[in-house]
């Protein structure tokens, strides 16, 4: 008998890693390490989830029918809930039976794509993307084709790439407005366009929503989904993670036509089951509460993100158009490259990648970003403005610092 090439199997072996929590990690271990090192890197809010949503998991911890199993798909009154939510924010009429309650986003991610997709069944991926994206669609089968737009384009795809990359193979368009790395919103012209194209094509769309009230400068959100043609070939996704402060609560949801989401449930049925049933709970708080809490953290990040892109915007060689949504920074520095305009070494090394930069930058500064590899082409970084003030400035003062100003 032969012996197995590898003790992983190559699907697994093929993953590959989370680069942005790679990056927090690393940031992580070296302040553990006594080093004073700031993270730019993982999309996380700095504030605390909102009191009146943590009382509702301490209540819920005290009672002894959510000690036990829940239905896989969720608790009803949370499906119940996040119909009623989509359909005010999302303009998406559905039903309880059309929502499906994940453990966290990623996994309302896979889930879609793992029940969409045929083995060899293509998926237009606008790039710059979030890293889980491709690795999500090729574990599923599916084959991502990227279409790439740049800072000319402020990061947004037109019906026209989308249409040059469109094959006989293509199932699926992801949509992602505000964008995670990016923070481009497509307009509700441009919005509406895609979907139309969308639909004339035949084409499923799934659309991540979960920066959906994090706009800024008077930018509407706007849900592909509300369409009505896409009614029965979309499915959306969302989660508790940013808007409220929970990442570590692991909520999130896929909606989308109920034979879809019944095929998922069956899927999660087999390998989570139901989320905890307090983090269902206090999400149940979250999506049902006032958006208060939510407002103070915009107007904060607000804050942080016209301090992000001054900063940047005063590195040489940097770029950096201001994001519309979200909470990250996505600046060029082709210029700041050995192959770009920047004419001498730094710290004695001649960066030529945006990889080689970031790990510079972390090296020399202390300071973590993620590099446009992560999300696409080499030549850009992603920074996160969802830490504290103080941190945020020192960050820029120590990569000015190292790299120069314009």
């Amino acid at each position: 008998m032969t012996a197995p090439s590898s003790r992983v199997s190559d699907r697994i072996g093929s993953i590959a890693e989370s680069a942005t929590l790679a990056v927090d990690a690393k940031a992580k271990a070296l302040k553990a390490a006594g080093e004073d090192v700031i993270g730019f890197g993982a999309g996380e809010p700095d504030f605390p989830t909102p009191g009146y949503i943590v009382d509702a998991a301490v209540q819920a911890a005290s009672e002894p029918r959510f000690h036990r199993y829940s239905p896989a798909a969720g608790l009803p009154e949370l499906r119940q809930a996040l119909a009623e939510k989509t359909t005010r924010d999302s303009g998406f009429a559905v039903e309880p039976g059309q929502v499906l309650v994940t453990n966290g986003g990623k996994q309302a991610v896979y889930n879609t794509f793992a029940t969409l997709l045929n083995p060899g069944d293509e998926v237009i991926v606008p790039t710059p993307y979030w890293t889980t994206y491709p690795e999500a669609i090729r574990l599923a089968g599916g084959v991502p084709r990227e279409v790439f737009a740049g800072p000319d384009q402020g990061y947004q795809v037109t019906v026209e790439q989308l249409e040059a990359a469109l094959t006989e193979r293509t199932k699926v368009l992801l949509f992602v407005s505000p964008s995670n790395p990016t923070g481009a919103v497509h307009s509700p012209e441009a919005t509406e366009e895609i979907g139309r194209w969308a639909a004339q094509k035949g084409l499923w769309v799934v659309t991540d929503e979960i920066y959906e009230h994090l706009t800024y400068d008077g930018v509407p959100f706007t849900s592909i989904a509300s369409l009505p043609e896409l009614a029965d070939q979309v499915v959306v996704l969302n989660g508790v993670a940013k808007t409220y402060a929970m990442t570590g609560w692991r909520v999130g949801w896929m909606v989308g036509p109920g034979d879809v989401i019944k095929a998922a449930a069956n899927l999660q049925s087999h390998a989570t089951s139901n989320v905890a049933n307090v983090s269902q709970m206090a999400a149940l708080a979250a999506v049902t509460g006032p958006l208060d809490a939510v407002e103070e953290m915009k107007v904060a990040f607000d804050r942080r993100r016209r301090a992000m892109v001054e900063g940047l915007n005063a590195v040489a060689g940097f770029s950096c158009p201001t994001p519309q949504g979200a909470f990250y920074a996505y600046v060029d520095v082709r210029d700041a490259l050995a192959d770009g305009a920047r004419p001498a070494e730094v710290a004695g090394r001649t960066p030529t990648t945006s990889a080689e930069l970031a790990e510079l930058i972390l090296e020399e500064a202390k300071v973590a970003v993620v590099p446009g590899e992560a999300f696409g082409p080499s030549g850009y970084l992603r920074l996160s403005y969802a830490l504290g003030d103080d941190d945020l400035a020192r960050g820029l003062e120590r990569i000015q610092r190292l790299l120069g100003t314009a």
